[in-house]
């Protein structure tokens, strides 16, 4: 009874933290959350997403065959590294669109608000880039097509790698093109937003990618290694759409969204389970969109309380800690791990299973403490410096 009773309380002072009010100021005329006014758990599921997709380049360089499975299959849950970028751009849609919503969905200023994005975004990635193509030049080559060249600078330097083609020093650095991407659309889907609502919005962008891939050659367009923010709009706009329930009545946000959300997931991770990681890669297209109502539902739930042990989780202090700096470690985490598995594993240990623990016990703690090395001088600088001015 007293464990029930507690669990009430905090939820109760939760959805107080996140009720409209007239009176709200943490608005700060970006489109942005000031220090200090964000819903719990967020960063916590941060860097359980970043934490994942180191996970999944481990098992990636140390079985080789993907999207083939070639390592045991009690390790194959680690295969869809794609779903958590998914969700970061989820996310990143769903924590953008919070204060536009506590605000009548009006941003304030769109320039400052882009000004402030790359002041976030730009520092760490640059530092994160001269690193990549140092290792990718000197130590392992991270682009089978041969080491970074001077178009690879140019092309990953001004973020067009969605767009351009060129030598990539990093893996993972897809995805920061195609939120930039995304991040100048954001202006132009509140507008839709706040002028025509979440329904002609969600329809309207999701009906265009849908026919895109409906008329692509057997109704499933084949992803390259760019031009992919157009496919992942819908992504986003479920992140966007679903801060919604944080300003809606209280009867809407009552809703057990957490298990609205697992409804929503079962029957595509039921289809995934059946077809197989070759059939789920190569329709990613279709998978992505499949998921992304689920985890916008998931976050809906998260901000309105539930499920309370998993806030719980999300809230202490590590969990915080690494939601801190989940983005320096997505950004240096693939150089330190090819380097592990490339360089030093094959003097120590055999290929495949015995690559993958030695990976995984030497290069993951060795990615997080060089992450939190890193955020410190070159991301939460900056992260302060926006704080204290938002403040």
């Amino acid at each position: 009874m007293d464990r029930d009773r507690a669990e009430r309380k905090g939820r109760t002072i939760l959805l107080e933290s996140i009720r409209p009010d007239s009176r709200n100021t943490d608005v700060d005329g970006t489109g942005e959350l000031k220090a200090g006014s964000h819903v719990p758990g967020l960063d916590g599921l941060r860097g359980v997403a970043a934490l994942y997709v180191v996970l999944f380049h481990c098992w990636l360089l140390a079985f080789p065959g993907f999207p083939r499975n070639s390592g045991p299959f009690w390790l194959g849950w680690l295969m869809y590294g794609r779903l958590a970028v998914v969700f970061f751009l989820v996310l990143s849609g769903f924590s953008l669109a919070l204060s536009p919503a506590r605000n009548g969905w009006h941003q304030g200023g769109v320039a400052r608000f882009l000004r402030r994005r790359a002041r976030r975004i730009l520092p760490p990635y640059w530092a994160a880039l001269v690193l990549s193509v140092a290792v990718a030049h000197f130590v392992v080559r991270a682009s089978h097509h041969g080491p970074p060249d001077y178009r690879t600078v140019a092309v990953y330097g001004l973020v067009l790698q969605d767009v351009f083609t060129a030598r990539t020093p990093n893996g993972a650095f897809w995805s920061i093109a195609v939120e930039a991407e995304l991040y100048l659309l954001f202006p132009v889907l509140l507008l839709v937003r706040r002028r025509l609502g979440a329904a002609v919005l969600v329809s309207g962008v999701t009906l265009l990618v849908v026919a895109r891939g409906v008329l692509a050659g057997n109704a499933s367009p084949v992803e390259g290694d760019n031009w992919l923010a157009p496919n992942l709009v819908p992504v986003f706009v479920a992140g966007l759409v679903g801060a919604g329930v944080v300003v809606a009545r209280e009867k809407v946000r009552r809703l057990p969204w957490h298990w609205l959300a697992a409804l929503a997931i079962v029957p595509v991770l039921a289809l995934i389970a059946v077809k197989g990681s070759v059939w789920t890669v190569h329709h990613y297209f279709w998978v992505d969109l499949a998921v992304a109502p689920a985890m916008a539902m998931f976050l809906a739930g998260i901000a309105t309380g539930r499920p309370a042990f998993l806030l719980r989780f999300l809230a202490t202090r590590p969990m915080r800690r690494l939601g801190d700096f989940s983005y320096s470690l997505y950004l240096i985490h693939l150089p330190i791990v090819m380097i592990v598995v490339r360089r030093i594993a094959p003097d120590h240990v055999s290929a495949g299973l015995p690559t993958f623990c030695f990976t995984v016990v030497v290069g993951l703690p060795a990615s997080v403490l060089s992450a939190w090395l890193f955020s410190e001088v070159f991301e939460m600088p900056f992260k302060r410096k926006r704080d204290a001015q938002a403040a």
